[in-house]
Order: C-alpha cells, then structure tokens, then sequence
C-alpha cells in the first residue's frame, strides 16, 4: 500500500485509533494532518510520531459546522488537497433512561450525534466535494460494534454510529461513478486509554472473553483495516462495514 503524494485528515488523531491510523497512513508514506478538539499537546505528540514530513495539525469541534468546513479548507489550502478522509472521532457519554433526568436525556442525544453523525456528515461532504473535482477520493469512517449489539447506557452513541453505517453505504452509492470511494469499520472493545478503565476493572476479564481470541484490538489492528480500505485496491469494497471484533459479535 503506497500513499505516497497523497494527503489524508484524521479526525480525532490525538490518541487511540486515530493515532494509530496516522502513524500507519504516515509509514505508507501519506503526509497526514492531524486532527483533534482540545488536547493539543496530545496532538502535538502524535505529530512528532509521524514518519516523514510535511504533516500537519487542525483544530476543530466537530459539533460546530463552520468549524468543519474550515477545517477542511484549511487542509486543502495548507497540504494542496484531500485525497483521504477518516471519520474517526466521536464521543460516547452514559445517559441511561432509568439513571438521567430529561434534560441530561436531551443533552447527551444533542452532543453525541451532533459530534459523531453530523460531524461526519459534515466533513464527508466538505471532504467529498474537492474530491469530486479533482479525480476521486477515500472516505473510511470509523463505526462500532455497538451501532448493532447496542448500547443500553449510551443509546445515542448506537444510534449515531448507525447513522454513520447508513450514511457511508448511502454516499457510496451516490459518489462511486464519481471515484468517491466509501466504506466504514466497526470495531468492538479496543485496547486504546478511553477503554482501559473498563479492561482493568472487574469486567475485564468478561470483555476479554466476548472473543474467542480471549483479548480486544489494539488500535494498529484497526488501523491496519483502515489503511487497507483507502488503498487503491479496495475500490470495490465501497459500501462496505467491516466488523473488527475479533467474533465477539457476529451479524447475519
């Protein structure tokens, strides 16, 4: 897999998958633009991780609409184009119905789709109209396990990564004759910092034992699937999500 004179964004890069995503996309010789919300310092770190030169660092709260178009913008402008987009950043928040009241009901839905779907909508589409100008482009977002087992204290969080499921199978289909490629993966449990809390607790060795493999991913084995799915050979699987879950979760 070559990315070499290629460009790619990653939202959420500072840590965990995003990171990981980077730093691959970077050894495959990709210059790589770093995107993150508020730790810049992390940020910063994952830049100097960066194989070669020419990367860059963007800041922006996906929740904020013209936040996400500058944010592209400014990637095209700053790195000369887009050729690559990863929809990796989200946030999951509890907001079990039985546990909040209905305000805290109405902010988590707000806040979680707001950043997860419609940031990825947003960037998608910024991102995929350069591409549609100037020869084509990858989009690969990345999804969840639980956009199809569920997730009963963060239903918003479920709901926002279906919503990415279908939109990313929805735009493959209205961007393929475009050379817009499309596809999506999603994970289970991942060994990345937000996880550790809950595979060091008490449930650890219960997560671990979803999978026949008795262990989670670690962030490069997502990041290897993602790297592949932008790879010039994977045109065809547009439309496609990829289940990174090690059989603790099987869909018919």
């Amino acid at each position: 897999m070559d990315f070499s004179s290629q460009v790619v964004l990653v939202t959420g890069a500072s840590r965990g998958i995003g990171r990981a995503v980077a730093r691959q996309f970077a050894e495959h010789g990709a210059r790589v633009a770093v995107h993150y919300n508020s730790n810049r310092e992390a940020a910063e770190e994952t830049l100097r991780s960066l194989k070669g030169d020419g990367h860059l660092v963007v800041q922006a709260d996906l929740a904020d609409a013209s936040a996400v178009e500058g944010m592209v913008a400014t990637v095209i402008e700053a790195m000369g184009g887009l050729q690559v987009l990863v929809n990796n950043a989200a946030i999951y928040e509890d907001h079990a119905v039985a546990q909040v009241d209905y305000a805290a009901w109405n902010a988590a839905w707000m806040h979680t789709l707001q950043t997860n779907l419609m940031g990825a909508a947003n960037a998608t589409y910024c991102a995929a109209r350069h591409m549609m100008k100037h020869g084509g482009g990858r989009i690969v977002n990345v999804s969840s396990r639980g956009a199809f087992r569920g997730e009963p204290d963060a239903p918003a969080y479920a709901a926002s990564k279906a919503g990415l499921n279908a939109m990313g199978q929805s735009l493959a289909r209205a961007l393929g004759a475009d050379n817009v490629f499309i596809t999506t993966v999603a994970p289970g449990w991942v060994e990345t910092d937000m996880a550790m809390a809950h595979l060091e607790g008490p449930k650890g060795d219960e997560i671990r034992a979803q999978s026949p493999l008795n262990r989670v991913a670690t962030p490069d084995e997502v990041a290897y699937t993602v790297v592949f799915l932008a790879s010039a050979g994977a045109a065809f699987l547009t439309g496609a999500v990829v289940d990174i879950n090690g059989a603790s979760y099987l869909r018919t």
